[in-house]
Protein backbone atom coordinates (compact mmCIF):
# COMPACT_ATOMS: atom_id res chain seq x y z
CA UNK A 1 0.00 0.00 0.00
CA UNK A 2 1.14 3.53 -0.84
CA UNK A 3 1.25 6.04 1.47
CA UNK A 4 1.42 9.61 1.84
CA UNK A 5 5.16 9.61 2.75
CA UNK A 6 6.46 7.31 -0.19
CA UNK A 7 4.35 9.49 -2.41
CA UNK A 8 6.42 12.76 -1.00
CA UNK A 9 9.38 11.12 -0.68
CA UNK A 10 9.03 10.17 -4.79
CA UNK A 11 7.79 13.42 -5.72
CA UNK A 12 10.81 15.13 -3.84
CA UNK A 13 13.46 13.05 -5.18
CA UNK A 14 11.96 13.60 -8.79
CA UNK A 15 11.50 17.19 -8.70
CA UNK A 16 15.16 17.39 -7.31
CA UNK A 17 16.95 14.65 -8.88
CA UNK A 18 17.89 16.42 -12.16
CA UNK A 19 19.06 20.05 -12.99
CA UNK A 20 18.51 21.56 -16.20
CA UNK A 21 21.97 22.45 -16.69
CA UNK A 22 22.88 22.28 -20.20
CA UNK A 23 27.04 22.25 -21.34
CA UNK A 24 26.39 25.91 -22.64
CA UNK A 25 25.71 26.94 -18.90
CA UNK A 26 28.35 24.77 -17.00
CA UNK A 27 31.11 26.49 -19.52
CA UNK A 28 29.96 29.63 -19.07
CA UNK A 29 29.95 29.06 -15.10
CA UNK A 30 33.31 28.17 -15.18
CA UNK A 31 34.69 30.69 -17.95
CA UNK A 32 33.35 33.46 -15.62
CA UNK A 33 35.02 31.56 -12.69
CA UNK A 34 38.72 31.44 -14.20
CA UNK A 35 38.71 34.95 -15.06
CA UNK A 36 37.52 36.33 -11.97
CA UNK A 37 39.99 33.58 -10.49
CA UNK A 38 42.99 35.61 -12.46
CA UNK A 39 41.58 38.66 -11.06
CA UNK A 40 41.35 37.40 -7.65
CA UNK A 41 45.42 36.35 -7.89
CA UNK A 42 46.43 39.67 -8.79
CA UNK A 43 44.79 41.68 -6.91
CA UNK A 44 46.23 39.21 -3.59
CA UNK A 45 49.47 39.76 -5.48
CA UNK A 46 49.61 43.57 -5.79
CA UNK A 47 47.74 44.23 -2.04
CA UNK A 48 50.33 42.18 -0.30
CA UNK A 49 53.61 43.64 -2.36
CA UNK A 50 54.13 45.24 0.89
CA UNK A 51 54.14 42.62 3.15
CA UNK A 52 54.85 38.90 3.08
CA UNK A 53 53.85 37.52 -0.11
CA UNK A 54 52.70 33.56 -0.22
CA UNK A 55 52.53 32.65 -3.62
CA UNK A 56 51.23 29.09 -2.57
CA UNK A 57 48.58 30.70 -0.63
CA UNK A 58 47.72 32.63 -3.68
CA UNK A 59 47.71 30.00 -6.01
CA UNK A 60 44.65 28.09 -3.93
CA UNK A 61 42.74 31.23 -3.86
CA UNK A 62 42.68 31.04 -7.99
CA UNK A 63 41.98 27.00 -7.63
CA UNK A 64 39.33 27.50 -4.50
CA UNK A 65 36.94 29.49 -6.48
CA UNK A 66 37.18 26.95 -9.76
CA UNK A 67 36.55 23.82 -7.39
CA UNK A 68 33.71 25.98 -5.22
CA UNK A 69 32.08 26.35 -9.19
CA UNK A 70 32.23 23.02 -9.68
CA UNK A 71 30.69 21.90 -6.13
CA UNK A 72 27.78 24.45 -6.47
CA UNK A 73 27.09 23.04 -10.23
CA UNK A 74 27.06 19.19 -9.04
CA UNK A 75 24.84 20.06 -5.96
CA UNK A 76 22.37 21.82 -8.24
CA UNK A 77 21.85 18.35 -10.56
CA UNK A 78 20.30 16.17 -7.42
CA UNK A 79 19.04 16.87 -3.95
CA UNK A 80 21.24 12.92 -3.12
CA UNK A 81 24.34 14.52 -4.48
CA UNK A 82 23.82 17.89 -2.48
CA UNK A 83 23.26 15.84 0.91
CA UNK A 84 26.62 13.39 0.26
CA UNK A 85 28.47 16.25 -0.23
CA UNK A 86 27.46 17.88 2.70
CA UNK A 87 28.52 14.75 4.81
CA UNK A 88 31.95 14.31 2.71
CA UNK A 89 33.09 17.99 3.76
CA UNK A 90 31.46 18.00 7.36
CA UNK A 91 34.45 15.55 7.98
CA UNK A 92 37.03 18.10 6.72
CA UNK A 93 39.35 19.90 9.41
CA UNK A 94 41.48 22.70 7.79
CA UNK A 95 44.16 23.83 10.49
CA UNK A 96 46.10 26.02 8.74
CA UNK A 97 46.08 29.32 10.73
CA UNK A 98 45.32 32.80 9.08
CA UNK A 99 48.17 35.14 9.97
CA UNK A 100 46.71 38.36 8.29
CA UNK A 101 43.61 38.99 8.51
CA UNK A 102 43.40 40.52 4.75
CA UNK A 103 43.88 36.58 3.67
CA UNK A 104 40.93 35.94 5.39
CA UNK A 105 38.89 38.65 3.43
CA UNK A 106 40.37 37.08 0.01
CA UNK A 107 39.38 33.45 1.26
CA UNK A 108 35.87 34.29 1.48
CA UNK A 109 36.01 36.74 -1.80
CA UNK A 110 37.66 33.22 -3.62
CA UNK A 111 34.64 31.20 -2.08
CA UNK A 112 32.08 33.57 -2.81
CA UNK A 113 32.79 34.32 -6.12
CA UNK A 114 33.02 29.85 -6.73
CA UNK A 115 29.48 30.01 -5.33
CA UNK A 116 28.03 32.68 -7.19
CA UNK A 117 29.42 31.77 -10.41
CA UNK A 118 28.08 28.74 -9.63
CA UNK A 119 25.01 29.85 -9.13
CA UNK A 120 24.79 31.01 -12.41
CA UNK A 121 24.71 34.81 -11.18
CA UNK A 122 28.31 36.06 -12.48
CA UNK A 123 27.30 39.71 -12.63
CA UNK A 124 26.74 39.51 -8.71
CA UNK A 125 30.29 38.35 -8.59
CA UNK A 126 31.77 40.66 -10.63
CA UNK A 127 30.35 43.55 -8.94
CA UNK A 128 31.30 42.46 -5.77
CA UNK A 129 35.32 41.73 -6.80
CA UNK A 130 35.36 45.29 -8.28
CA UNK A 131 33.42 46.86 -4.85
CA UNK A 132 36.13 44.96 -3.01
CA UNK A 133 39.37 45.94 -5.07
CA UNK A 134 37.84 49.93 -4.78
CA UNK A 135 37.37 49.10 -1.00
CA UNK A 136 40.74 47.64 -0.34
CA UNK A 137 42.26 50.76 -2.42
CA UNK A 138 40.22 53.65 -1.11
CA UNK A 139 40.62 52.10 3.10
CA UNK A 140 44.54 51.59 2.06
CA UNK A 141 45.03 55.37 1.38
CA UNK A 142 43.67 56.50 4.39
CA UNK A 143 46.31 57.52 6.84
CA UNK A 144 47.23 56.16 9.94
CA UNK A 145 49.12 56.72 13.21
CA UNK A 146 52.54 55.51 13.42
CA UNK A 147 52.30 52.30 15.02
CA UNK A 148 54.21 51.25 18.28
CA UNK A 149 57.39 49.66 18.75
CA UNK A 150 59.15 47.75 21.66
CA UNK A 151 62.29 48.86 23.10
CA UNK A 152 64.78 46.37 24.50
CA UNK A 153 67.51 47.08 27.19
CA UNK A 154 70.00 45.06 28.55
CA UNK A 155 72.22 46.24 30.81
CA UNK A 156 75.04 44.98 33.97
CA UNK A 157 73.66 48.27 35.87
CA UNK A 158 70.58 47.13 37.84
CA UNK A 159 70.23 50.83 38.84
CA UNK A 160 68.93 52.38 35.28
CA UNK A 161 65.32 52.66 35.89
CA UNK A 162 64.78 56.07 36.72
CA UNK A 163 67.25 57.60 34.43
CA UNK A 164 65.75 54.96 31.63
CA UNK A 165 62.96 56.47 32.29
CA UNK A 166 63.23 59.63 32.03
CA UNK A 167 65.00 59.51 28.35
CA UNK A 168 61.98 57.83 27.55
CA UNK A 169 59.56 60.17 28.89
CA UNK A 170 61.63 62.93 26.90
CA UNK A 171 61.65 61.22 23.46
CA UNK A 172 57.72 59.71 24.06
CA UNK A 173 54.63 61.26 25.08
CA UNK A 174 53.23 57.83 25.65
CA UNK A 175 54.95 54.93 26.49
CA UNK A 176 54.37 51.62 29.22
CA UNK A 177 56.51 49.34 30.77
CA UNK A 178 55.71 45.64 29.45
CA UNK A 179 58.09 43.45 31.24
CA UNK A 180 61.34 44.31 33.70
CA UNK A 181 63.56 41.38 34.83
CA UNK A 182 66.26 41.97 37.45
CA UNK A 183 68.54 39.41 38.55
CA UNK A 184 72.22 40.01 40.33
CA UNK A 185 74.31 42.03 37.92
CA UNK A 186 71.67 41.80 34.95
CA UNK A 187 68.48 43.95 34.37
CA UNK A 188 66.28 43.77 31.21
CA UNK A 189 63.78 45.95 30.00
CA UNK A 190 60.69 45.51 27.78
CA UNK A 191 58.88 48.90 26.81
CA UNK A 192 56.38 49.91 24.48
CA UNK A 193 56.54 53.28 22.78
CA UNK A 194 55.35 55.39 20.25
CA UNK A 195 58.18 58.18 19.29
CA UNK A 196 59.10 59.63 15.44
CA UNK A 197 62.82 60.12 17.04
CA UNK A 198 64.08 56.51 17.19
CA UNK A 199 67.50 56.86 16.04
CA UNK A 200 68.11 59.69 18.93
CA UNK A 201 66.54 57.69 21.61
CA UNK A 202 68.20 54.63 20.89
CA UNK A 203 71.65 56.96 21.85
CA UNK A 204 70.60 58.55 24.55
CA UNK A 205 69.60 55.17 25.92
CA UNK A 206 72.69 53.53 24.66
CA UNK A 207 74.64 56.19 26.54
CA UNK A 208 73.59 55.23 30.29
CA UNK A 209 76.27 53.43 32.46
CA UNK A 210 76.29 49.65 32.30
CA UNK A 211 74.17 49.17 28.66
CA UNK A 212 75.42 46.09 27.13
CA UNK A 213 72.40 46.55 24.61
CA UNK A 214 69.91 48.34 23.90
CA UNK A 215 67.21 47.79 20.04
CA UNK A 216 64.07 48.76 18.67
CA UNK A 217 61.22 46.28 17.53
CA UNK A 218 58.01 46.41 15.42
CA UNK A 219 54.94 45.44 17.55
CA UNK A 220 52.15 44.27 15.18
CA UNK A 221 49.65 44.27 18.48
CA UNK A 222 49.55 40.60 19.05
CA UNK A 223 50.95 39.25 22.45
CA UNK A 224 54.58 38.70 23.57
Amino acid sequence: MTTFSDIFKKSFIKGFGAGDLDIYTILLAFLATCLLSVFIFFAYRIATQKKFYSKSFNISLALLSIITTSVILTVQSSVVISLGMVGALSIVRFRTAIKDPMDLVFLFWSIGTGITCGAGRADIAVITSVVIVLGIALFDKIPTKKGSVILVVNSSNTDIEDELVSIVGICCKHYKIKSRNITSGQADYIIELRTDNEGSLLKDVNKIEGITSVSLISHDGSAF
